[in-house]
């Protein structure tokens, strides 16, 4: 590679062609494939198999549970619960995501924009419909604040940016940081590369921050997945609870 940003380059394996359409199918898509093929075997082939003493497996996932459903309880509350299991699964699914990039010759899917708007943007578009259906017009009422009636022409505007640009946020955020993690591994071990040719001791010093740096990718992974879904629960409790400003 020339540049660290190589890596994050999208890879065409093949294309189909329908009159003058084209399908094409990109080495992301792969992961991406083999990721909710795991998560739905797990879910639909093993729930009916938990035990009543947990196996260390089991007490994870427990954990893992009970994690979860805290946020939702938290940032939701009682009116959430119904959708404890989207919020379960976009967890995992943003975890799991995190986590392949850190394997050798993993694909950091969570880095790659089109992806993560795509889910951002359907996912805070059903939010926002969620709010219509349960609360009606009334919903509309957060987009105004309580000012004087005049500073109301340029609030109104600001609200509804600031609300609609949650959609881009999201996945920005997501994916700056993943990029920064993932570009930044490359340039050390490219780094440990150049060292070892003038100096074979250097190798050790620059592996152990570089092992460093790897435990640092890991708390992100988990991080941004953690800060990820606090978010839609947020964005979720303003669609289901009214708020007042």
């Amino acid at each position: 590679m020339n540049s660290p940003l190589e890596q994050f380059d999208s890879i065409k394996i093949f294309s189909l062609f329908f009159g003058n359409n084209e399908f094409s199918f990109f080495h992301i898509l792969l992961p991406l494939m083999l990721l909710n093929i795991i998560l739905i075997f797990h879910i639909y082939f093993f729930k009916n198999k938990y035990k009543l003493i947990p196996d260390l497996w089991q007490y994870f996932l427990e954990l893992l549970y009970f994690f979860i459903f805290n946020i939702l309880k938290n940032h939701v509350g009682k009116k959430g619960y119904l959708y404890f299991p989207f919020i379960f699964i976009i967890f995992n699914f943003i975890l799991w995501l995190n986590l392949c990039g850190l394997l050798p010759f993993g694909i950091a899917l969570t880095s790659y924009i089109v992806l993560v708007l795509f889910l951002t943007i359907t996912i805070c578009n059903s939010i926002f419909v969620i709010g219509l259906i349960t609360q009606n017009l009334s919903f509309l009422k957060i987009f105004i604040p309580k000012s004087p009636f005049l500073l109301l022409i340029i609030l109104i505007p600001i609200e509804i940016f600031s609300y609609f640009i949650r959609m881009f946020s999201l996945g920005i955020r997501l994916v700056a940081n993943i990029l920064a993690g993932h570009t930044l591994v490359y340039i050390l071990a490219n780094f440990i590369s150049k060292l070892v040719l003038i100096k074979f001791w250097f190798f050790f010093l620059i592996v152990s921050i570089l092992l460093m740096i790897f435990v640092l990718e890991f708390g992100i992974a988990l991080l941004q997945a953690y800060v990820f879904t606090t978010l839609i629960c947020i964005y979720l409790s303003d669609s289901l609870n009214e708020k007042t400003h």
